[in-house]
């Protein structure tokens, strides 16, 4: 069977980013243009109210007698959104413009602190004749403040957007393919069914038929040993998509259960080193043994697959402080590091034969039905694999 591209997904996920990155780089592009020309645009303000200021400042008396200052009282009052502070050579508040609360400058604790930091980001313009002088502080408006953090906002509400939507999609494509799962699962129990009960119904005649035939008995009792291995398949492929009723079973038990029918089916040239269940207290956990032992069957056999006829299959147990640890290891080819997660996807497989389902459905079986965990431990290429199932223990 083709491998799946294993990068496909992580693909669509980078475009998703870099398609987001681009926007957003965009935003803040145009909006920091259109920030400059505001600032520009500000900073004549700025300088055309200082300069009607310091034409009134500077006036002499003729001038104030006959000059109509009504243009300078204008330019001044249309400022309504640059905040201002004029104070004197001292830096003590003469007047204050376009702050949230114009009255805090009787408490000057406030615009003292205002004044501090505009004095270390700007030079004051100063208004000034032979006998006073006045220093003009500005801050950026309120637009211009705003519209400098609005792409970042736009960035983080684009991230959450771009979040809920994998999500919204991951859920709903997890959802999909557990329907079709337990259909495809359910599907293929009830197809097994129909030929199952026939061969059952020919190997009853065949025992009513011929009771003195030997050999036909022993061809229909080598039938039935079969049947019953299909009945069992078909009884777990009816058991996806239901609640599995979980017993306590001796860890050790299982696998020497295991053992016992692997061994007799391997090459000679195969050795299995799996723990004495006489030489080790007995480790409780809960499993479902019809769906548990196809996980640890899947294991084995992909084992078997991987030694092509030569090597060591291993079993250990751990007892943790939570969980019991079962490693199950070969000496075959192993698997590249990139593919450890790979190899639970549904589909994926390095073998001409088969369609790639059997870890996929070991993953689902532990985790879904055992609240336990299923992943590849270590493994190195010529040298072998370990495959680790992780489960609850029973306390």
């Amino acid at each position: 069977m083709k491998k799946p591209k294993l990068y496909e997904r992580t693909r669509w996920r980078f475009a998703l980013i870099i398609i987001a990155l681009i926007v957003v780089a965009t935003s803040i592009l145009y909006t920091n243009t259109v920030v400059y020309q505001l600032k520009l645009d500000e900073e004549k303000r700025v300088k055309l109210w200082f300069d009607a200021q310091k034409a009134m400042f500077n006036a002499t008396p003729e001038e104030v007698e006959f000059c109509n200052f009504e243009l300078y009282f204008s330019i001044m009052e249309r400022n309504s959104d640059i905040p201002i502070i004029l104070t004197d050579e001292h830096y003590r508040i003469m007047d204050v413009m376009n702050y949230e609360d114009k009255d805090a400058i009787k408490d000057t604790a406030y615009f003292n602190k205002e004044i501090a930091y505009l004095k270390k980001h700007q030079k004051p313009l100063v208004i000034e004749d032979d006998v006073i002088k006045n220093y003009l502080f500005y801050r950026q408006s309120t637009l211009i403040t705003s519209l400098e953090w609005f792409p970042y906002f736009q960035f983080a509400l684009l991230g959450v957007l771009l979040m809920l939507s994998y999500f919204t999609f991951s859920f709903n494509r997890q959802a999909e393919q557990e329907r079709v799962w337990v259909g495809m699962a359910k599907e293929t129990a009830h197809q097994l069914g129909t030929p199952l009960t026939s061969l059952m119904g020919w190997i009853q005649n065949i025992n009513m038929m011929y009771p003195d035939d030997e050999d036909l008995l022993m061809i229909a009792e080598e039938m039935n040993t079969d049947v019953e291995l299909l009945k069992l398949v078909a009884d777990r492929f009816s058991k996806i998509g239901a609640v599995p009723k979980l017993e306590p079973i001796n860890v050790y038990d299982n696998l020497n259960k295991h053992l016992q029918y692997v061994q007799q089916r391997a090459s000679r040239k195969i050795t299995f080193d799996f723990p004495d269940p006489t030489k080790h207290a007995a480790l409780m956990v809960n499993i479902n043994p019809l769906l548990f032992d196809w996980v640890v069957e899947n294991l084995l056999k992909n084992a078997l697959d991987a030694l092509e006829g030569k090597g060591q299959i291993e079993a250990r147990v751990i007892d943790g402080e939570y969980f019991v640890h079962i490693d199950i290891s070969d000496t075959g080819k192993g698997i590249p590091k990139r593919s450890f997660k790979s190899v639970f996807q549904p589909g994926y497989s390095t073998k001409k034969r088969g369609w790639g389902l059997g870890l996929s459905l070991c993953k689902r079986i532990v985790e879904k039905y055992h609240n336990g965990k299923i992943f590849v431990l270590k493994s190195t290429e010529g040298k072998g694999t370990t495959f680790r199932i992780q489960l609850p223990q029973i306390k």
